[in-house]
This record gives structure tokens, C-alpha cells and sequence, in this order.
């Protein structure tokens, strides 16, 4: 059952699939490797490290708690000869097999280079969330390693959303979700909660881990369903070796595992790349409280006098600032020094501008006064009635002439035929 479930999915699952058909893609979205005939390979990179810096900097929780301070630190990549990455590489405490190879390589170059300020980011934002992802995974006996699967997936930008859809911080695309019971409605959208789409991230790898029993093929079937790593371990012979089956991958997932590889090594060794992380100081601590009402998350900014943007960043499930509580008990997540205060004025919170803010009626009343053009309509009606029967009348009157008509050639038809055969008769 496990399998046909999971098989189902391999249109659906996490991915950023990217197919041969789509427009051009910017040569920052791609890399370029030559193959052992010296042919080019085009690989996609993961959409999610291609984000404008400046966009994932103009977050709540990076623009209040991450600084760029100054670096010590040369801002270049120093140059290493290709033993020294594949000693890093085989020194990192991980179950995962960490390979090293020329696509490997490329992505290691790109992060230590061009998106050195994208890693700064990522090694600062992961403060906040690193503990959340191996809290999950190792509820469900994952390597923590994989902690980092987030970094090429959302750049760790929990409002992420790819160009086929996937949210959050997981990229969860929504079938997935549903799947793995996260809520996703109008109102509420739990794959962009980082504790809940944790779980189901760990829950969902589980799952393909014991379809497939190797960690490499696991990510590969995350990013493009486990239908299309089936196919690619068919068509290579059943081989299960990923670097095996890469040929037979879609393009954006040849290119996956090596920039999960590529995210690893960079998040281990980045200070031997001159790189600095952002500056981050935790936020308060924060705990939730269960809401059985409706409230508009302004509604609980201006009570209690909270920024509305950290209600925003602290509450991302929630799309467009309603806590549809009316429906079921939903958690809200407050600073700690909050809570209380909530608890207290919750009754002045759910009264304050209720009719401006939660605008949609329980009951209206029918409008029942007859207005001055019905009749007009219905004499239009009738209008219309007779319009009918007078093309209908003509149509009849039409079909009198008509008949009239073929009577009237027909007995012309008759006189000539009559007037040629006296002739031959004469003849």
C-alpha cells in the first residue's frame, strides 16, 4: 500500500521539476559540465538558491534579527586542489555518502563565489531553523544531515513558493501536503508552519526510504516523485546506485543530489572559504495558544500592541491574517510575555473592529421588493411572445408563396413539354 501511495505521488511530490520543453533558462539557473566524450550536459539549479538575496533579506526574521557585521575575513574564494575537497568530504560525520565528483564540484564552486552572500544568509537564518529540522528528523530516525535538504529547497525562506507551487520552507507541493495531513485551505496553509511541514518532510522521507533503502535515491525521489526514480532504476538495468541512474533522471534532478552535497560541504566548511555568517540574535521565546474563535491577526496586534509583521512571521500558516478558530481549535503563536495578556483580553481582541476586519456574513437578508422594470420585462416578454408568432406567421405565409410557387413552374413545366411534343408530332 505504502508503495502504490507513494507511486501515486510522482507528479506531485516536492519537486521544482523542471521539463526539457520551458523557455530558456538563465545561465545563473544552470550549470554547464562536460561529459567524458567532451559532450556539454546542461544540469538546472535548484530554483531556490537563484532567490534575489535582497528579497530573502527583506524578511521579517532577517531583517530584525540577522546583521551583516563586519567580516574579518578576505571576501574571496581561495583555491583548493580537487584531493583536498574529496578529504573534507569524507571526513563530514554523516550516514549519507557524501561523493565527491565534477558536478559536485561545480556546485561547490558556485556556492563559494557567486552565492557567497546566499550562504551567509542560509548559515545565519539556520539558527532559527536547524534545531526545528532535527527535532523532526530525529523523531522519525532520520540522518541529520538532511537537515539541510531545506537550504536547496526554500533557501530557507518559510514564504517561499516555487514555480509549480510548492510552499515553504519544505516545498511541499499541495497534493503532498494533503497527503501527509497538512491543512491547506483558503485561509490556512500548514506547509508554510516550519514545525508542522517538519514533521511531514521527515514522515514523507520515511516513507521513500523504505521504498528505495538508499539515502541518495530518497532526496532524488523528494525533488521529482518516486515514479520517476522508479522508471530511471528500470531503465538503467535495476542498478540502485543514483550516480548509476543519473543519466535516466529528469534534468533539475541530476543536479539535486550533488547541490544537497554541495549545501553540505558549504554549511561545514564555509569559514575555509572566507565566508562569514550573518550575525543573529534568537528572538524572544515564544509558546502558543489554542484559539476557538475567528480573529484577524490586527485585531491582536492592536490590543496587545504587538508588531504586525512579527504576528505575520511568527503565524506564516496562516494566508490571509484569519484565524478561522470558528472552525476548530488553531494554535497562535505569541512571545512568551504575550501569552497571558492574550488569555486576559481575548473577549476586547475578538470585539475589536470585528465588523471592519472579519467582513463576511453568518446571515443577509433577500432584497423582496418588486422593482419598477419587471413589468417592463414583462411586456417585453410578451413583445417578444408575439415577435415569435409573426416570424412564425411569415414563415407559414413564406411557405403558401413557396408552395404557390413550384404549382406555378409546374404548369409552365407542363405547357412547354405540351408545345415541343406538337411540334415533333408535326414533324
Amino acid at each position: 500500500m505504502l508503495l502504490a501511495i507513494l507511486f501515486g505521488m510522482s507528479i506531485t511530490v516536492q519537486a521544482q521539476i523542471v521539463t526539457e520543453q520551458e523557455d530558456e533558462v538563465d545561465e545563473e539557473d544552470e550549470l554547464i559540465v562536460i561529459d567524458q566524450s567532451g559532450n556539454e550536459e546542461v544540469i538546472d539549479f535548484p530554483e531556490a538558491m537563484t532567490y534575489d538575496l535582497d528579497s530573502l533579506l527583506n524578511e521579517y526574521m532577517a531583517k530584525t534579527y540577522l546583521s551583516a557585521e563586519d567580516c574579518n575575513m578576505r571576501n574571496e574564494n581561495p583555491y583548493y586542489p580537487e584531493e583536498v575537497y574529496i578529504d573534507r568530504l569524507s571526513r563530514m560525520p554523516t550516514v549519507m555518502e557524501m561523493a565527491h565528483n565534477k558536478v559536485v564540484q561545480q556546485f561547490i564552486d558556485r556556492y563559494a563565489s557567486r552565492l557567497r552572500g546566499t550562504i551567509s544568509y542560509v548559515l545565519g537564518a539556520g539558527n532559527f531553523y536547524m534545531p526545528i529540522f532535527e527535532e523532526a528528523l530525529e523523531a522519525y530516525q532520520i540522518p541529520l544531515e538532511l537537515k539541510y535538504l531545506p537550504v536547496i529547497e526554500s533557501a530557507l525562506n518559510p514564504r517561499a513558493v516555487s514555480r509549480v507551487g510548492a510552499t515553504g520552507l519544505w516545498q511541499f507541493m499541495l497534493a503532498t501536503g494533503k497527503q501527509y495531513n497538512l491543512q491547506i485551505n483558503s485561509l490556512v496553509d500548514e506547509r508554510r508552519d516550519p514545525i508542522k511541514a517538519s514533521y511531514a518532510a521527515a514522515h514523507l522521507l520515511s516513507d521513500l526510504y523504505k521504498v528505495f533503502g538508499d539515502w541518495n535515491l530518497v532526496i532524488a525521489a523528494y525533488n521529482c516523485g518516486p515514479g520517476n526514480v522508479s522508471k530511471a532504476i528500470q531503465r538503467s538495468g535495476g542498478s540502485k546506485d543514483y550516480w548509476h541512474i543519473y543519466p535516466y533522471l529528469p534534468r533539475e534532478t541530476r543536479g539535486y543530489v550533488p547541490a544537497f552535497i554541495a549545501a553540505n560541504y558549504m554549511m561545514t566548511y564555509y569559514s575555509q572559504h572566507n565566508i562569514c555568517p550573518m550575525s543573529s540574535r534568537l528572538p524572544a521565546k515564544t509558546d502558543t495558544v489554542m484559539v476557538n474563535r475567528k480573529i484577524h491577526l490586527e485585531q491582536i496586534s492592536k490590543v496587545l500592541n504587538i508588531d504586525m509583521e512579527m504576528l505575520r512571521s511568527l503565524n506564516p500558516m496562516y494566508r490571509h491574517d484569519i484565524i478561522p478558530g470558528n472552525t476548530e481549535p488553531y494554535a497562535l503563536r505569541l512571545p512568551q510575555a504575550d501569552i497571558t495578556r492574550f488569555i486576559e483580553q481575548e473577549d476586547a481582541i475578538c470585539n475589536y473592529r470585528a465588523s471592519e476586519l472579519l467582513t463576511n456574513r453568518i446571515q443577509v437578508e433577500v432584497n423582496d421588493y418588486t422593482p419598477t422594470y419587471y413589468h417592463k420585462s414583462k411586456r417585453s416578454y410578451k413583445k417578444g411572445r408575439k415577435g415569435r408568432a409573426g416570424r412564425h406567421a411569415k414563415a407559414h405565409r413564406g411557405g403558401k408563396k413557396s408552395a404557390a410557387r413550384g404549382k406555378a413552374r409546374g404548369k409552365s413545366k407542363g405547357k412547354s413539354s405540351g408545345r415541343k411534343s406538337s411540334k415533333r408530332r408535326r414533324r
